[in-house]
């Protein structure tokens, strides 16, 4: 998906994925993620399951820092990324590296402007000005999403008018357009009907060949589809990870199997 060149504008970080070692999270007095040690491989779909209020939010808003917008919250351990430690960068540093780290909110949150200006506003921010460089790489991310079709003769509307599922999907391209080397999908799919769903759940698996892909989901047949591997977590613990063929057909921990079995949510 990367064979375009007028869009390779930035510098690409060498990495094997995302190595995180001995992680502890406190928010105030409250321990909410405890002594987490995951692996999270390139250029694969890792999805974290666990019933509500686990960690798995707190442990993927980590990867880019957004968890730095909590009041009161205090982090211990590594995450490595590359030559980066995301825990211990700041400043110009972490701004860098949230552009190699990309995030698909959970619910469509389009830019207050045009589809067009969605595209192109983190190029602009990062030195694009080009009018027909910005054309082009606007173009090629709709049409990697998908959505070009459906949206060229009206890239100059505002985006709030397209469904919620194109606007997922406008989301999704806002985030490739700056050349993250990794996406993060907060329940990304789960404000969508099911053919939406169905749609970006395949532009994660069609995007998996460039990207190192990380998920949240509720939605267990969510990660039996498209999930190479899985992370389970309960009460900020990882309790088990491997691939999904290892975690779904074959689970180690009892824990495990019992949320499998539906035992709770």
């Amino acid at each position: 998906m990367k064979d375009f060149n007028p869009t390779q504008k930035f510098d690409k970080i060498e990495h094997n994925g995302l190595e995180v070692r001995n992680l502890n999270i406190h928010i105030g007095d409250v321990h909410i993620l405890k002594d987490v040690n995951v692996t999270i491989p390139k250029n694969k779909i890792t999805c974290i399951i666990g019933p509500s209020g686990c960690g798995k939010s707190t442990l993927l808003r980590t990867f880019n820092r957004i968890i730095d917008t909590t009041e009161g919250v205090k982090i211990d351990g590594d995450v490595l990324f590359g030559n980066y430690n995301i825990v211990k960068s700041h400043g110009s540093k972490l701004i860098e590296l949230r552009r190699h780290i990309g995030l698909v909110p959970q619910r469509p949150c389009p830019l207050p402007m045009s589809i067009f200006d969605n595209i192109a506003y983190g190029c602009r921010i990062h030195g694009i000005r080009n009018k027909e460089k910005l054309n082009a790489i606007v173009e090629h991310y709709l049409r990697n999403i998908g959505l070009w079709d459906e949206v060229k003769e009206r890239l100059h509307t505002p985006a709030s008018r397209l469904s919620g599922g194109q606007q997922q999907r406008l989301c999704l391209a806002r985030s490739l357009a700056v050349e993250p080397s990794v996406l993060l999908a907060d329940e990304s799919t789960s404000a969508l009907d099911p053919i939406s769903s169905k749609k970006v759940e395949q532009l994660f698996v069609d995007l998996k060949r460039d990207y190192t892909i990380v998920i949240v989901t509720h939605t267990l047949q969510q990660a039996q589809r498209i999930a190479d591997n899985v992370i389970f977590m309960y009460l900020g613990e990882v309790i088990e990870q491997g691939t999904a063929q290892e975690v779904f057909n074959n689970p180690q921990k009892e824990l495990t199997k019992r949320y499998l079995n539906g035992a709770f949510s």
